[in-house]
C-alpha cells in the first residue's frame, strides 16, 4: 500500500451479481456494489432502527475479479478490504462531480450468518504459475539412495 492511500474494510450485502469485464489489453475486472446499513437498538421503543445505507462501488482486478464473479452472488453478505479512491469528472454541462469507490485487495463471504467451502484456484500460465521458491519442488534423489549412502551393490563397509 502506498503512502496516502486510505485502507478500509466494508461488511455488507451485494446489490447485484458481480459484473466481469475485460480491458482492451485483456485484464479482467469485476465491478460490484456493496450495501452496508448500520443498525442501532432504540431502548425507548425496544426495536432496531436502520441508519443511512452506504452504497459503495467496488472494483476487483485480474484473477480476483474472475474468482469473485464465480463465487459471489446478489444478496450475499461479504467482507471487503481495499483502498478508498475518489473519482472526479466533469458533466457535459460543466459541473464537477466526484464519487468514492473501493479498489479491492481482498473479498470473501461473511461467515457470521452463513458457511462456505473454499476451493483453491489453480493458477495457469505466466510466471506467477511457476514456482520461484527453490524449496517448493522436490530435490533430486541423492546418489546412493534416499540417505545418500553407497549406490546399490556398492561397498557395505562404513566409510570411517
Amino acid at each position: 500500500m502506498s503512502v496516502g492511500e486510505t485502507p478500509i474494510t466494508v461488511v455488507g450485502n451485494l446489490t447485484d451479481d458481480p459484473e466481469l469485464r475485460f480491458t482492451n489489453t485483456g485484464v479482467a475486472m469485476a465491478r460490484f456494489t456493496i450495501a452496508s446499513t448500520p443498525r442501532a437498538y432504540d431502548k425507548a421503543t425496544g426495536q432496531w432502527k436502520d441508519g443511512t445505507a452506504l452504497f459503495l462501488r467496488a472494483t476487483a482486478w485480474r484473477e480476483m475479479a474472475e474468482h469473485a464473479t464465480e463465487s459471489l452472488t446478489k444478496g450475499m453478505r461479504v467482507v471487503v478490504t481495499g483502498r478508498l479512491v475518489q473519482h472526479n469528472w466533469q458533466t457535459e454541462q460543466g459541473e464537477n462531480r466526484s464519487m468514492l469507490g473501493l479498489d479491492v485487495d481482498e473479498v470473501g463471504p461473511s461467515l457470521r450468518f452463513a458457511t462456505a467451502k473454499v476451493t483453491k484456484a489453480q493458477r495457469t500460465g505466466g510466471p506467477a504459475a511457476r514456482p520461484t521458491d527453490e524449496w517448493s519442488t522436490a530435490a533430486p534423489a541423492a546418489p546412493g539412495g534416499e540417505w545418500g549412502g553407497a549406490p546399490a551393490g556398492g561397498p557395505t563397509e562404513p566409510p570411517f
